[in-house]
Protein backbone atom coordinates (compact mmCIF):
# COMPACT_ATOMS: atom_id res chain seq x y z
CA UNK A 1 0.00 0.00 0.00
CA UNK A 2 1.38 3.41 -0.99
CA UNK A 3 2.39 5.56 1.95
CA UNK A 4 1.03 9.13 1.71
CA UNK A 5 2.92 12.31 1.09
CA UNK A 6 0.91 14.98 2.91
CA UNK A 7 1.10 18.34 1.15
CA UNK A 8 1.18 21.23 3.62
CA UNK A 9 -1.10 23.86 2.10
CA UNK A 10 0.17 26.89 3.97
CA UNK A 11 -1.67 29.50 1.93
CA UNK A 12 -3.29 32.69 3.15
CA UNK A 13 -6.58 32.48 1.23
CA UNK A 14 -8.80 30.45 -1.09
CA UNK A 15 -7.40 32.14 -4.20
CA UNK A 16 -3.86 30.92 -3.53
CA UNK A 17 -5.16 27.48 -2.53
CA UNK A 18 -7.27 27.03 -5.65
CA UNK A 19 -4.50 28.31 -7.91
CA UNK A 20 -2.22 25.63 -6.49
CA UNK A 21 -4.70 22.73 -6.60
CA UNK A 22 -5.87 23.53 -10.14
CA UNK A 23 -2.43 22.50 -11.38
CA UNK A 24 -3.14 18.87 -10.40
CA UNK A 25 -5.16 16.49 -12.60
CA UNK A 26 -8.71 16.13 -11.26
CA UNK A 27 -8.40 12.35 -10.93
CA UNK A 28 -5.35 12.67 -8.67
CA UNK A 29 -6.59 12.48 -5.09
CA UNK A 30 -4.15 13.99 -2.65
CA UNK A 31 -3.53 13.89 1.08
CA UNK A 32 -3.49 17.52 2.11
CA UNK A 33 -2.57 19.20 5.37
CA UNK A 34 -4.79 22.10 6.35
CA UNK A 35 -3.21 24.11 9.12
CA UNK A 36 -4.03 27.05 11.31
CA UNK A 37 -3.60 29.74 8.65
CA UNK A 38 -6.26 28.39 6.29
CA UNK A 39 -8.61 27.00 8.94
CA UNK A 40 -8.66 30.16 11.03
CA UNK A 41 -9.16 32.23 7.90
CA UNK A 42 -11.88 30.12 6.28
CA UNK A 43 -13.25 27.82 8.97
CA UNK A 44 -14.90 24.42 8.50
CA UNK A 45 -16.03 25.38 4.99
CA UNK A 46 -12.54 24.73 3.64
CA UNK A 47 -12.63 21.19 5.05
CA UNK A 48 -16.00 20.53 3.41
CA UNK A 49 -14.73 21.86 0.08
CA UNK A 50 -11.63 19.66 0.14
CA UNK A 51 -13.67 16.60 1.12
CA UNK A 52 -15.98 17.19 -1.84
CA UNK A 53 -12.95 17.12 -4.12
CA UNK A 54 -12.14 13.68 -2.74
CA UNK A 55 -8.90 14.55 -0.96
CA UNK A 56 -7.83 12.97 2.33
CA UNK A 57 -7.40 15.66 4.97
CA UNK A 58 -4.89 16.10 7.75
CA UNK A 59 -6.38 18.88 9.89
CA UNK A 60 -3.40 20.14 11.84
CA UNK A 61 -4.61 22.41 14.65
CA UNK A 62 -2.40 21.10 17.48
CA UNK A 63 -4.94 21.40 20.28
CA UNK A 64 -3.53 21.89 23.77
CA UNK A 65 -5.92 22.81 26.58
CA UNK A 66 -7.69 21.31 29.58
CA UNK A 67 -9.17 17.86 28.83
CA UNK A 68 -12.83 18.94 28.78
CA UNK A 69 -12.19 21.75 26.30
CA UNK A 70 -10.15 19.49 24.02
CA UNK A 71 -12.78 16.73 24.16
CA UNK A 72 -15.56 19.11 23.08
CA UNK A 73 -13.40 20.57 20.31
CA UNK A 74 -12.48 17.10 19.05
CA UNK A 75 -16.16 16.14 18.89
CA UNK A 76 -16.57 18.95 16.36
CA UNK A 77 -13.54 17.81 14.37
CA UNK A 78 -14.71 14.20 14.46
CA UNK A 79 -17.90 15.24 12.67
CA UNK A 80 -15.98 16.82 9.77
CA UNK A 81 -14.80 13.63 8.10
CA UNK A 82 -11.08 14.35 8.23
CA UNK A 83 -8.58 11.48 8.25
CA UNK A 84 -6.01 12.87 10.71
CA UNK A 85 -5.85 15.58 13.35
CA UNK A 86 -3.40 16.72 16.02
CA UNK A 87 -2.88 17.57 19.66
CA UNK A 88 0.25 18.39 21.68
CA UNK A 89 1.55 15.37 23.60
CA UNK A 90 2.71 17.68 26.38
CA UNK A 91 -0.96 18.31 27.20
CA UNK A 92 -0.73 15.09 29.20
CA UNK A 93 -2.40 11.70 29.32
CA UNK A 94 -5.81 12.94 30.52
CA UNK A 95 -5.98 15.39 27.62
CA UNK A 96 -4.95 12.73 25.08
CA UNK A 97 -7.65 10.35 26.34
CA UNK A 98 -10.22 13.14 26.24
CA UNK A 99 -9.23 14.02 22.68
CA UNK A 100 -9.72 10.42 21.57
CA UNK A 101 -13.13 10.22 23.28
CA UNK A 102 -14.23 13.37 21.53
CA UNK A 103 -13.07 12.17 18.10
CA UNK A 104 -14.79 8.80 18.51
CA UNK A 105 -18.05 10.39 19.67
CA UNK A 106 -18.10 13.03 16.93
CA UNK A 107 -17.36 10.57 14.14
CA UNK A 108 -19.94 8.11 15.44
CA UNK A 109 -22.65 10.79 15.34
CA UNK A 110 -22.23 11.16 11.58
CA UNK A 111 -21.36 7.50 10.88
CA UNK A 112 -17.81 8.19 9.68
CA UNK A 113 -14.49 6.53 10.54
CA UNK A 114 -12.70 8.00 13.55
CA UNK A 115 -9.81 10.26 12.47
CA UNK A 116 -6.33 9.20 13.46
CA UNK A 117 -5.21 11.13 16.54
CA UNK A 118 -1.60 12.28 16.17
CA UNK A 119 0.35 13.97 18.94
CA UNK A 120 3.05 16.55 18.35
CA UNK A 121 6.15 15.65 20.34
CA UNK A 122 8.82 18.30 19.84
CA UNK A 123 8.48 20.68 16.92
CA UNK A 124 11.07 20.14 14.18
CA UNK A 125 12.07 23.80 14.60
CA UNK A 126 13.34 23.04 18.14
CA UNK A 127 17.03 22.28 18.47
CA UNK A 128 18.79 20.26 21.21
CA UNK A 129 20.10 23.58 22.61
CA UNK A 130 16.60 25.06 22.84
CA UNK A 131 15.26 21.85 24.41
CA UNK A 132 17.81 22.18 27.19
CA UNK A 133 18.04 25.93 27.64
CA UNK A 134 14.48 27.09 26.89
CA UNK A 135 12.32 24.10 27.87
CA UNK A 136 14.62 23.03 30.73
CA UNK A 137 14.45 19.40 29.57
CA UNK A 138 17.48 17.40 30.70
CA UNK A 139 16.80 14.45 28.37
CA UNK A 140 18.43 14.24 24.95
CA UNK A 141 15.98 15.05 22.14
CA UNK A 142 15.48 11.39 21.11
CA UNK A 143 14.64 10.32 24.67
CA UNK A 144 12.29 13.26 25.18
CA UNK A 145 10.43 12.36 22.00
CA UNK A 146 10.32 8.67 23.00
CA UNK A 147 8.83 9.59 26.38
CA UNK A 148 6.10 11.67 24.72
CA UNK A 149 5.43 8.99 22.10
CA UNK A 150 5.01 6.30 24.78
CA UNK A 151 2.66 8.61 26.68
CA UNK A 152 0.62 9.11 23.51
CA UNK A 153 0.38 5.38 22.80
CA UNK A 154 -0.58 4.49 26.37
CA UNK A 155 -3.30 7.17 26.40
CA UNK A 156 -4.90 5.96 23.15
CA UNK A 157 -3.27 8.13 20.49
CA UNK A 158 -2.69 6.59 17.07
CA UNK A 159 0.72 8.09 16.36
CA UNK A 160 3.02 11.04 16.66
CA UNK A 161 4.34 13.93 14.63
CA UNK A 162 8.09 13.80 15.02
CA UNK A 163 11.30 14.52 13.19
CA UNK A 164 12.34 11.81 10.74
CA UNK A 165 15.64 11.73 12.63
CA UNK A 166 13.91 10.08 15.59
CA UNK A 167 11.84 7.41 13.82
CA UNK A 168 14.41 4.60 13.66
CA UNK A 169 15.00 5.02 17.41
CA UNK A 170 11.28 5.19 18.29
CA UNK A 171 9.81 2.53 16.02
CA UNK A 172 11.14 -0.62 17.75
CA UNK A 173 9.89 0.67 21.13
CA UNK A 174 6.25 1.33 20.18
CA UNK A 175 3.33 -0.78 18.87
CA UNK A 176 3.60 -2.09 15.32
CA UNK A 177 0.59 -0.10 14.10
CA UNK A 178 1.72 3.18 15.69
CA UNK A 179 2.08 5.97 13.12
CA UNK A 180 5.14 8.17 12.61
CA UNK A 181 4.20 11.24 10.57
CA UNK A 182 7.28 13.26 9.81
CA UNK A 183 7.65 16.88 8.68
CA UNK A 184 11.11 18.32 8.12
CA UNK A 185 11.40 16.62 4.72
CA UNK A 186 13.62 18.28 2.15
CA UNK A 187 14.68 16.77 -1.19
CA UNK A 188 18.43 16.64 -1.72
CA UNK A 189 19.72 20.16 -2.39
CA UNK A 190 16.57 21.96 -1.20
CA UNK A 191 16.74 24.83 1.30
CA UNK A 192 15.97 23.83 4.90
CA UNK A 193 14.16 27.09 5.76
CA UNK A 194 13.26 27.13 9.47
CA UNK A 195 13.53 23.36 9.87
CA UNK A 196 16.41 22.24 12.07
CA UNK A 197 16.11 18.41 11.86
CA UNK A 198 15.57 17.26 8.28
CA UNK A 199 15.84 14.23 5.97
CA UNK A 200 15.24 13.49 2.31
CA UNK A 201 12.15 11.43 1.35
CA UNK A 202 14.32 8.35 0.73
CA UNK A 203 16.02 8.72 4.11
CA UNK A 204 12.64 9.11 5.84
CA UNK A 205 11.38 5.95 4.14
CA UNK A 206 14.45 4.01 5.23
CA UNK A 207 14.02 5.30 8.79
CA UNK A 208 10.45 3.96 8.86
CA UNK A 209 8.21 7.04 8.52
CA UNK A 210 4.55 6.09 8.00
CA UNK A 211 3.96 9.26 6.01
CA UNK A 212 5.78 12.51 5.36
CA UNK A 213 4.65 16.13 5.38
CA UNK A 214 6.08 18.34 2.64
CA UNK A 215 5.23 21.99 2.05
CA UNK A 216 7.48 24.45 0.30
CA UNK A 217 9.45 21.95 -1.84
CA UNK A 218 6.10 21.23 -3.53
CA UNK A 219 4.03 24.38 -3.10
CA UNK A 220 6.84 26.73 -4.17
CA UNK A 221 8.13 24.51 -6.96
CA UNK A 222 8.01 25.71 -10.56
CA UNK A 223 6.06 22.52 -11.36
CA UNK A 224 4.27 21.32 -8.20
CA UNK A 225 2.82 18.20 -9.87
CA UNK A 226 6.23 16.97 -10.99
CA UNK A 227 7.74 17.83 -7.58
CA UNK A 228 4.94 15.97 -5.75
CA UNK A 229 5.19 12.88 -7.92
CA UNK A 230 8.97 12.78 -7.59
CA UNK A 231 8.76 12.99 -3.79
CA UNK A 232 5.95 10.40 -3.67
CA UNK A 233 7.98 8.03 -5.82
CA UNK A 234 11.15 8.53 -3.79
CA UNK A 235 9.32 7.99 -0.49
CA UNK A 236 7.64 4.79 -1.70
Amino acid sequence: MEKPVMIALDFKDRGELNQFLEQFPEHLKLTIKLGMELFYGMGPEIVRDMRQKGHDIFLDLKLNDIPNTVEKAMMQLGRMGVQYTTIHAMGGSDMIRAAKRGLVAGAREVDLPTPKLLAVTELTSISEKQLSEEQNVSLPMADQVLSLARLTSTAGGDGVICSPNEVSYLKPQLPEDFLFVTPGIRPAGAAKGDQKRTMTPAEAAKAGSSSIVVGRPITQSEDPVVAYQAILSEFN
